[in-house]
């Protein structure tokens, strides 16, 4: 296993770190104050942030561990370990070298749209497509991957080509129609029988400690709406689950009928 130190996912460095300046901020004024000896309230409130802070910084960076590797939430996904994968909204690479990984047999197309709302996240400097290829090649799977821009509510891809999808922190990031029609395409792109690996920023006690509503891009949907849009896009839910920061759903595609709205272009 390639370390952490040859993969750069590009997430901001608030995410991992921004705790730190807090740690610092309060710690100084709880010397000046103990030096001073101010009174016992804004001491104690001091004291408090100090250890909340240290405790959030050591979840963010060692926990969630955003700019880390990520480990497949569930070994229900794709079992059988072959076939082609669709990452829709691959970003900067870490969720297809989080499939590529842990299938050693499958492949993956990698699709984003590269544009705005990518540098948005990721920031700007080298263009998107070089950041996702240096991280494939530093973790020895760009020859397993095939790089697409496309937009996820209109797949360019023909139905039912591949054995199965992940997306992960993506769908979540569009509006409810966005979501309809992204997942109605999933439904279309993968083949009867297909998995479909949903991973959503999850409303769960670690990423709550940590930052509180800060990463909740998701709203206020939990997870019986997001159940619901699945079912009604044609897929059977299997497995529901939390990892830390993390919500996901694992669906399965149903036999496609004549009349499956999702079934056609």
């Amino acid at each position: 296993m390639i370390s952490n130190a040859h993969l750069n996912f590009g997430y901001p460095w608030w995410i991992s770190y921004g705790h730190l300046p807090i740690v610092a901020a309060a710690g100084l004024l709880l010397l000046i104050g103990y030096m001073r000896k101010w009174s016992i309230w804004p001491m104690l409130i001091l004291a408090v942030l100090v250890l909340w802070s240290s405790a959030a910084f050591v979840v963010a960076r060692f926990v969630l561990d955003i700019n880390g590797r990520a480990s497949l939430p569930t070994q229900t996904f794709l079992r059988s370990g072959v076939g082609q994968v669709l990452d829709i909204g691959a970003g900067t690479g870490r969720s297809s070298i989080m499939v590529l990984e842990a299938r050693p047999q499958a492949t993956i197309v990698a699709l984003d749209l590269f544009g705005e709302s990518f540098e948005q996240h990721f920031g700007r400097g080298e263009s998107p497509e070089q950041r996702l290829v240096r991280n494939l090649q530093a973790a020895g799977v760009e020859q397993r991957v095939t790089i697409k821009s496309g937009d996820m509510r209109e797949l360019p891809f023909q139905p039912a080509s591949f054995d199965a999808i992940v997306s992960a922190y993506t769908i979540d990031h569009v509006n409810r129609q966005g979501i309809q029609k992204s997942l109605a395409e999933a439904a279309r792109v993968i083949k009867p029988g297909g998995d479909f690996l949903l991973i959503l920023i999850g409303k769960e006690p670690w990423g709550q400690f940590a930052f509180g509503p800060l990463l909740m891009h998701a709203g206020t949907r939990g997870s019986s709406w997001w159940t619901a849009q699945l079912q009604q896009s044609g897929f059977q839910v299997l497995e529901e689950g939390t990892r830390p920061g993390t919500f996901y759903l694992l669906g399965r595609r149903g036999p496609i009928v004549p009349n499956d709205k999702t079934s056609i272009r």
